[in-house]
């Protein structure tokens, strides 16, 4: 039996995972948080746990932050990412740090249970979506234009999320429906963004992006 915490802040996607873990007769979910600090009190509490289940992107204390606390406080507990974030700086990041494993909200179900049964018998796992993007950049060598500057930027976990959606042509109203956050945090967010990276408006904002390898 795998018993396991589940950390997501946003309600629907939590209830909906914590439903499809709760069928498998080999997974026992023991608690269900919205941060990275509930997850550590639960533990404090003596709450016991084989593998935690987290989003990076959470108020408080997100995943990352997380993983090295875990790192500290309960060292043989594995910690899984599953997140909508695919950029490889937090995808190396969330291993570099002592993550078992990493998986896009994107991934099927069967996917997320075998991840979960692989790391509790001791592996680590990277979903098929990111494993292949990676292959194919190996077999691959992209003769892209590449900003090194970019390298130089400190992007937050939400710029990039933002970044991704604006990509994708998301307005400002569909992304704060989409992340649960206000307009007007939607467009300061964006406003950075352009400032940081030197755009003139969203199209260039997208070339930087697309040149610089944040978004595919």
């Amino acid at each position: 039996m795998i018993n396991l915490i589940l950390a997501e802040d946003h309600n629907i996607v939590r209830n909906g995972i914590s439903m499809l873990l709760g069928a498998d007769k080999e997974i026992s979910i023991k608690g269900e948080a919205v941060n990275g600090l509930e997850v550590i009190n639960m533990l404090a509490e003596g709450i016991k746990a084989d593998i935690i289940l987290a989003d990076i992107n959470m108020p408080e204390m997100d995943g990352i932050s997380l993983i090295k606390e875990m790192k500290v406080s309960s060292p043989q507990t594995r910690i899984v990412i599953l997140s909508m974030l695919d950029n490889e700086k937090y995808v190396a990041q969330a291993f570099a740090e002592g993550a078992s494993g990493y998986l896009l909200k994107s991934a099927s179900a069967d996917e997320l249970l075998f991840a979960l049964k692989h790391v509790n018998s001791g592996g680590k796992y990277l979903c098929s979506e990111l494993s292949i993007r990676l292959l194919d950049k190996l077999l691959h060598t992209v003769n892209t234009p590449f900003d090194k500057a970019s390298h130089e930027i400190d992007f937050s976990i939400r710029e990039i999320e933002i970044l991704h959606l604006i990509a994708e042509g998301l307005t400002n109203n569909e992304m704060s429906d989409k992340l649960f956050i206000s307009k007007r945090t939607i467009e300061g967010h964006r406003q950075s963004l352009i400032e940081k990276t030197g755009s003139r408006n969203t199209a260039a904002l997208i070339r930087f992006a697309v040149l610089s390898g944040i978004v595919q």
